[in-house]
């Protein structure tokens, strides 16, 4: 028997039901981006609007903020999607990489999508130093615990 060297396994229904699972279940994402004045990777906190039925996501960022100018250079970014337990190793639990490209979408046309995921957004959605991104999903990642590693394509993100 010949032992196996390849730690991702082919991609399965339970493997896209997974990343789906986590997109849905989650409004919070680390965002990489690279500072485009010293080419150095930078992470922020970001809210998010999963859209299964065309695999983006919509977060509402200031033009204040370092990763808004750093998109705005630079829209080649990475998202990572997941949260820890109470209980167990951090590293067994489910996470969602994703390869992505960052572009300033119509603010008006997502607001309702918006407002619905987050409310209280309602009190700074329409200040003028907000708009929306639609991160564009290139490529995936999902860690699904020990064993369980997957590379996923957008249309595998899609219900």
């Amino acid at each position: 028997m010949e032992k196996a060297t390849n730690p991702i396994r082919p991609t399965d229904d339970a493997a896209r039901a997974l990343a789906r699972e986590i997109l849905a279940d989650h409004n919070y994402a680390a965002l990489g981006v690279t500072d485009p004045q010293t080419g150095a990777p930078t992470l922020s906190r970001v809210a998010y609007v999963w859209l299964p039925e065309t695999a983006q996501i919509l977060s509402l960022i200031s033009d204040l903020s370092a990763h808004s100018r750093a998109l705005a250079e630079r829209p080649n970014c990475g998202l990572l999607i997941g949260s820890v337990h109470d209980r167990g190793d951090p590293l067994t639990h489910p996470r969602l990489s994703l390869e992505t490209y960052a572009l300033p979408c119509d603010k008006a046309e997502k607001k309702a999508a918006y407002l619905a995921a987050y409310p209280k957004a309602k009190l700074y959605f329409d200040f003028g130093d907000f708009r929306m991104v639609e991160f564009t999903v290139k490529a995936a990642f999902l860690n699904g615990g020990f064993g369980q590693a997957f590379h996923l394509t957008p249309d595998d993100l899609r219900p």
